[in-house]
């Protein structure tokens, strides 16, 4: 970010930055495109599944969150790539840890949308 960018100028700028990284995940990130995909349609379907705005909230908030994590991961990935591509145990470490949180980000995901599932056809 430039140096004296303060108030508006500072968020059109900082919004700009976050709009690029969208872009460049959404072009270059096979795994966000993925859950993007799969996130879309099941939008429009928590209106009907969620009973109410604390539902509503739970699923999209998960959805959302699986590519908050996604986002985060391939930024650590970025970031380790850029250091260097022989192999580190370290650099490695960091890999997976990111994948994992994108693992658990994927199953609360599921078991949110699962339950609320359940409870709204046998509950």
């Amino acid at each position: 970010m430039k140096e004296g960018l303060t108030g508006w100028r500072h968020l059109v700028a900082a919004t700009g930055y976050s709009l690029k990284g969208l872009r460049y995940a959404f072009r270059h990130e096979t795994a966000f495109r993925q859950e993007l995909a799969l996130c879309v349609p099941l939008l429009p379907l928590a209106w009907w599944i969620g009973a109410g705005p604390v539902e509503w909230i739970l699923l999209l908030g998960s959805c959302l969150l699986v590519l908050i994590v996604e986002l985060v991961n391939s930024a650590i990935e970025s970031v380790v790539d850029r250091i260097g591509t022989e192999h580190h145990e370290l650099s490695g470490r960091a890999k997976d840890i990111g994948s994992a949180a994108v693992m658990l980000a994927l199953v609360a995901a599921g078991l949110t949308w699962g339950l609320l599932l359940w409870q709204k056809l046998f509950g």
